[in-house]
């Protein structure tokens, strides 16, 4: 089965050289998301609880776009500006997934713009059944 690219349904600018998303056999590959506006491209600065609810927001859109739910998501890597922000940060993340939550691996890294958060996901969207 081909590639197939996936795009942010509510993305306006060009924000970088990558697809929002990669489906492949099932299994979408969901590129970083940050917290951004995407129809100006501006960074949305706010507190890590806002910043890591509106970046997963972002990723349940290319999922939904895909044909999937947030319930299809299987694996989140998380990338912190402070790791000190990792209990108010996974606080945010628990009330977003209500069912199984994804494995989830979580890393302080340099992020850019002052952005507080980035996630990238992999998700499994099941066929449709007629």
């Amino acid at each position: 089965m081909p590639k197939q690219e996936i795009e942010h349904p509510d993305k306006r600018v060009d924000t970088g050289a990558y697809s929002a998303g990669v489906l492949v056999d099932g299994w979408l590959f969901v590129s970083g998301q940050g917290p951004l506006d995407l129809a100006t491209g501006e960074v949305l600065h706010g507190t890590i609880e806002e910043e890591t609810l509106l970046t997963l927001s972002h990723i349940q859109k290319v999922v939904e776009a895909a044909g999937g739910t947030v319930d299809d998501i299987v694996k989140c890597t998380v990338h912190l500006e402070n790791i000190n922000d990792f209990d108010r940060y996974n606080e945010a993340y628990r009330s977003f997934f209500t069912g199984i939550k994804p494995a989830r691996t979580t890393v302080q890294s340099v992020l850019s713009d002052g952005i507080k958060i980035e996630i990238d996901a992999i998700a499994r969207i099941q066929p449709q059944q007629a």
